[in-house]
């Protein structure tokens, strides 16, 4: 049986988990949720690395064999997400991006039309674009056409741990895109990854549910395990639901004589 590997801008993945690397206590215990997560992408935001400073560079507590994924936190326009991802570069972290563009300051919502704005000109410049958006059929299909490697819908807003309250939209996205669907922020607990990925997601995105978990670390290998778990039930098959109760068993027929 061939193995069913992620495939994100021509790199092949064999974990459909992607963590994050903020709201940890103690940043030092990212190598061990890496370990148990098995996870083989990270996402950082650019405001915390400090590269003159290794006491508070996150950077000192990454694996090198991972693979990085800068984000534009804290951009509110696509000219300020350009310039956080060029000077991701230049500092060698890569060229992965995850484009993050908010405007918006109470609920965190991206702003979809300055996301298509950035992607269009880093996936011009040679990055790997993975844009964090709201869930949109249109949008989605636009941010595919000026060359995301992916697309990120948020499942709830960003930090809440609701779950996938946009669930029906993914769904749409899932069926009618053709690069991966990744479902990123909102994601609370190990069941709601599963739920996602039994939808047919490609990946999941996940960081305050296991950062803010009472043990990050046992938390990080249960995300792993329901990624795995969902993932497997997706394609084996999920059997069809129905309102009507259908017998496991015939019955009629053993009693007949």
């Amino acid at each position: 049986m061939a193995k069913d590997l992620l495939n994100i801008g021509g790199v092949e993945l064999n974990s459909r988990l992607l963590i994050g690397t903020g709201k940890f206590n103690d940043d030092a215990i990212i190598p061990d949720v890496i370990n148990s997560s098995q996870s083989q992408v990270i996402t950082v935001a650019m405001r915390r690395v400090d590269f003159e400073t290794s006491q508070e560079n996150i950077m000192k507590y990454i694996p090198k064999d991972m693979i990085l994924l800068p984000n534009t936190s804290g951009a509110r326009t696509a000219e300020e997400a350009v310039r956080i991802a060029r000077l991701a570069r230049a500092a060698g972290m890569g060229n992965w991006i995850k484009i993050e563009v908010i405007s918006d300051q109470k609920y965190l919502l991206p702003d979809n039309y300055e996301t298509i704005k950035a992607t269009e000109i880093l996936a011009k410049e040679g990055f790997i674009v993975l844009p964090y958006m709201s869930p949109d059929l249109m949008v989605a299909k636009k941010l595919e056409e000026v060359g995301a490697a992916a697309v990120m819908p948020l499942g709830a807003p960003i930090g809440t741990n609701r779950g996938l309250k946009t669930k029906e939209l993914i769904e749409i996205l899932i069926d009618e895109c053709e690069k991966p669907v990744i479902v990123d922020a909102g994601i609370g607990k190990p069941s709601q990854a599963c739920e996602a990925m039994e939808l047919g997601a490609d990946a999941v995105l996940v960081n305050t549910a296991i950062a803010t978990a009472g043990d990050p670390i046992v938390m990080g290998e249960a995300f792993k395990n329901a990624v795995e778990a969902g993932r497997a039930a997706y394609l084996s098959g999920v059997g069809g639901v129905t309102k009507r109760a259908v017998a496991s068993s015939p019955l009629t027929g053993f009693l007949s004589n």
